[in-house]
């Protein structure tokens, strides 16, 4: 309550800085692209007669357990985001919110979250989501982080599940295809974050964390890149091949994976920080457009 009276009494634009704080905290553009793959795993689950609105709110659930977890991140990792320049001005490290404002946050979205999909979705749904709040605000961030360069291999999962987690709040039960769509983000997250932690090797040094670059070394780190992003390409062949998807789709996840590879190439062979970053950008870009795609395939091609 004291807060609360505190914020009514904030000028303008100290709402709207505290605003962005929220939603820096909240990773909002991580958010929403978890909350994209997650719709697209809704669309493509059979059609059981749930209404948009109802819809909508399930993925909001989603979204805001999803959110809750970035959270809980900023705030464990606080003391590690205060010595990397990537993200030393993040509000927590930078003691703009306090931990406990930060986690008292967390914790009414994260029920808020729950409460929809247990209300709006079904059961299962909601301990799913839980269970992946746990593993990354928790298993990944606090011990898998700082115990393995493996990290972001075996705490990708975490991130992997929002497709698994729409479909699911659709049918109310588990099945193969989905789990397809949670092998693609699987595969395509270790390329992905490795490209940015070879550009930012000396951050992960100075803050003492075992990313596969400071470990093994930025050439093995290259190598590794290249590997799974044909790795990746083979895993999004596979809705084409089960008939989950059609032409529109293999057509473009051909095209998308053909330009990481190449750029995962161009970075082992003649690769710096501008290149590492490049691979890290469009890596962005070819997940959100693969998902797109998966959509228009679906809806849009008769």
């Amino acid at each position: 309550m004291t807060q609360l009276i505190a914020i009514t009494k904030l000028a303008p634009s100290q709402i709207s800085g505290l605003i962005n704080d929220y939603l820096a905290i909240s990773k909002f553009k991580v958010v929403a692209m978890l909350v994209l793959t997650a719709w697209v795993g809704l669309a493509l689950a059979p059609d059981v007669g749930r209404g948009i609105g109802v819809q909508f709110i399930s993925l909001l659930g989603i979204g805001l357990l999803s959110a809750a977890a970035a959270v809980i991140n900023h705030v464990v990792d606080s003391e590690i985001d205060s010595k990397m320049a990537r993200t030393r001005h993040r509000p927590v490290a930078k003691g703009r919110l306090s931990k406990l404002h930060a986690l008292s946050f967390a914790a009414v979205i994260g029920v808020s979250g729950f409460l929809m999909l247990m209300i709006w979705a079904n059961t299962l749904t909601a301990i799913l989501t839980l269970f992946a709040l746990v593993g990354y605000a928790f298993i990944y961030t606090s011990f898998l982080k700082r115990a393995t360069p493996q990290n972001i291999v075996i705490g990708g999962l975490a991130g992997a599940m929002p497709p698994l987690l729409g479909w699911v709040s659709e049918t109310g039960q588990m099945a193969a295809a989905p789990w397809l769509l949670v092998m693609i983000i699987f595969t395509w997250t270790p390329p992905h974050f490795w490209a940015l932690a070879i550009a930012r090797k000396s951050d992960y040094e100075r803050a003492k964390i075992p990313m596969l670059p400071v470990t093994h070394g930025i050439d093995f780190c290259k190598t590794c890149v290249v590997a799974y992003s044909v790795l990746l390409t083979l895993v999004c062949v596979l809705p084409y091949l089960i008939g989950m998807s059609g032409i529109i789709y293999l057509i473009a996840a051909t095209l998308l994976n053909s330009m990481f590879t190449y750029k995962a190439v161009k970075l082992k062979l003649a690769g710096n920080d501008d290149t590492a970053m490049d691979l890290f950008r469009f890596s962005i870009i070819h997940l959100m457009l693969l998902f797109v795609a998966l959509f228009i395939d679906k809806w849009f091609v008769i």
